[in-house]
């Protein structure tokens, strides 16, 4: 082929380049603007006050291993300013567990609460914590169960704000209630940057979905709170010894059974390890691979939420044009826009401004994780290797 033709081609596909990087950061600061709209959404939803509805709670708490700050969550399920009941019932696969002599001290230290420790010998499938449940389950004495991680920090009106909303008139029964979270980070370089992501990146993708899919249709596994009566429509706990996203699959499956979810007003506070970079990636790449096998074409559709590496390829693929830097600053100012309203307006995490300049870093590192979690099915858990398909874990 002769070289002006070679050239003319070289030339074209450059455009064409141009011009795709240049739609997919126009649609990306579409995105930053919906954000913004359904932050806004989220928080005048709550505005008006709860109805007093104080059922009956079991909180399951399955616990493996004692992480820093995991002590002062289980106090802070303690020291709830709830009118109604509730127990608080804690899952370990043995008493050698180092989470038991935390459940001991607890017990001790709140004498007035009801406070459960229940030793879970059988592993009834490759996820851990849900076989926890299921033998925790049979020790729970109310109607309304309320699971959620281990090194959950909450509020004195966590319940209060929670159990709430199953009062309030909806079109469909209300069968859960899940929370936002943030994260708080322990000192390392990796541990701010998940705990960044989280804020402005993970928690604005819930925001959206609330808004774009008229309500939530998954569970987050930092509050998991349910009505008997939908689990049980749901095919229950059983169902979901095999699967890695049990938080996600179960909302799914209560959703599917006819059942209403909604987000509570209460933001709760998950503890970040101090991770390596090794930790941090094998963290990222779980959660990369787990949210693609559960909402594959949603995963897809999060191209258009890498604002700031869309806008540095466009700079790269447009040789630096004017209008490919001019796009690069407005994506810049929409992206630490979002960040701000939803890590610092919505979710309260005090930890956003400070970190807020290492946000393009954080960006970049996530936009080469979404491409390499496609690249394979294989995830660590817990020190485990484990193939993921259709929602299942096998060694």
């Amino acid at each position: 082929m002769p070289s002006f033709l070679l050239n003319s081609a070289f030339a074209s596909f450059a455009i064409g380049i141009a011009i795709a990087t240049t739609v997919l950061v126009a649609a990306s600061m579409a995105y930053c603007l919906l954000v913004l709209w359904c932050s806004w959404s989220y928080r005048l939803s709550f505005r008006q006050c709860l109805p007093e509805f104080t059922p009956g709670v079991s909180v399951l708490k399955p616990v493996k291993g004692l992480d820093p700050g995991m002590y002062e969550a289980f106090r802070s399920h303690c020291l709830q300013e709830y009118a109604g009941e509730y127990e608080l019932i804690f899952g370990a696969g043995s008493l050698d567990d180092p989470a038991v002599k935390a459940v001991y001290k607890l017990q001790a230290e709140f004498p007035e609460r009801e406070i459960k420790l229940v030793i879970c010998p059988e592993r009834l499938g490759t996820n851990g914590k849900v076989s926890n449940l299921i033998q925790m389950q049979a020790e729970a004495r109310h109607q309304i169960l309320l699971i959620n991680d281990s090194d959950i920090l909450v509020s004195p009106r966590y319940l209060q704000r929670v159990t709430g909303q199953f009062a309030i008139p909806s079109k469909r029964p209300v069968g859960m209630v899940t929370a936002l979270y943030r994260g708080r980070a322990h000192k390392t370089l990796w541990s701010v940057m998940e705990a960044l992501g989280i804020a402005t990146d993970f928690q604005a993708g819930v925001l959206v979905s609330r808004v774009v899919e008229g309500g939530v249709h998954f569970g987050l596994g930092s509050t998991l709170c349910v009505r008997r009566e939908a689990l049980a429509a749901a095919g229950g706990l059983e169902g979901l010894v095999d699967q890695l996203a049990d938080d996600y699959e179960l909302g799914a499956r209560i959703f599917r059974a006819g059942y209403e979810i909604r987000l509570a007003s209460e933001v709760v506070e998950t503890s970040v390890p101090p991770y390596a970079w090794s930790g941090f990636l094998s963290h990222q790449l779980r959660w990369a691979r787990t949210v693609r096998d559960s909402r594959k074409w949603g995963f897809v559709g999060l191209i258009f939420t890498h604002t700031l590496p869309l806008a540095l390829l466009n700079v790269l693929a447009s040789g630096a044009s004017l209008l490919s830097i001019l796009l690069l600053v407005l994506a810049l100012f929409l992206r630490m826009g979002t960040a701000m309203q939803v890590g610092s307006g919505v979710l309260a995490d005090r930890q956003v401004l400070p970190a807020v300049l290492l946000l393009p870093l954080r960006d970049l590192v996530g936009f080469g994780i979404w491409v390499w979690s496609f690249a394979g099915n294989t995830i660590e858990w817990r020190g485990e290797r484990f193939v993921l398909k259709g929602g299942k874990l096998t060694r």
